[in-house]
């Protein structure tokens, strides 16, 4: 990539490790993780698209047959957000690298609010200049207008972005609204496509 252009990197499975947590909620809702996880999951769209911490709670209450009181729903938060919060070093060694070599990047996560304020104080968000959370848009990856929202946001045209997710169903969608897209595999293969020229 030229200097010029933007790097678009997501944050869940690329910068962050995949939860750990997720044994530890089915404890304290009192169910099998075979039967929370599944919940967890087919509720964390609208999730991740704006709705509050307690409505999603609620949701993936009634799916496994436990009421969900605010309380409650606040402790879930809390810990469902320290399992999304370990980062991976080498991606964090990663950004490290590029922000030395003057690289302009922004992160477009598909992220609940409530995560969203948490991440906006870590020490790895220094590396971006726009952070852009779905939450916050009620808007998530792979629609076409989050990426939209992006370009905006960052004053830039689609085809000078190279957007960096662990997803395909979100590189085709990058790719779908314009912008060029390469699936995450691991910080030393991303290192090949990512530094700039």
């Amino acid at each position: 990539m030229t200097r010029n252009e933007w790097l678009v990197f997501d944050y869940g499975e690329v910068i962050s490790a995949r939860t750990d947590k997720l044994p530890a909620l089915a404890q304290r809702l009192g169910v099998p993780a075979s039967e929370f996880e599944p919940a967890y999951w087919a509720a964390r769209s609208a999730y991740d698209r704006g709705c509050t911490d307690l409505d999603y709670w609620r949701a993936v209450g009634q799916r496994v047959g436990v009421g969900i009181d605010r309380a409650t729903s606040d402790e879930l938060t809390e810990l469902d957000i320290l399992g999304w919060s370990r980062t991976e070093q080498p991606a964090l060694e990663l950004l490290e690298t590029l922000s030395e070599t003057g690289a302009r990047m922004a992160l477009l996560s598909n992220a609940p609010v409530s995560f969203a304020r948490f991440a906006e104080r870590q020490d790895w968000t220094r590396h971006f200049r726009e952070l852009v959370f779905s939450g916050d848009l009620r808007l998530a990856k792979p629609d076409r207008a989050i990426f939209d929202v992006l370009m905006t946001r960052i004053g830039a045209r689609p085809q000078d972005c190279l957007f960096v997710d662990d997803r395909q169903s979100n590189i085709d969608g990058a790719r779908a609204a314009g912008l060029r897209a390469e699936r995450w595999t691991g910080a030393s293969t991303a290192l090949t496509f990512l530094r700039p020229a």
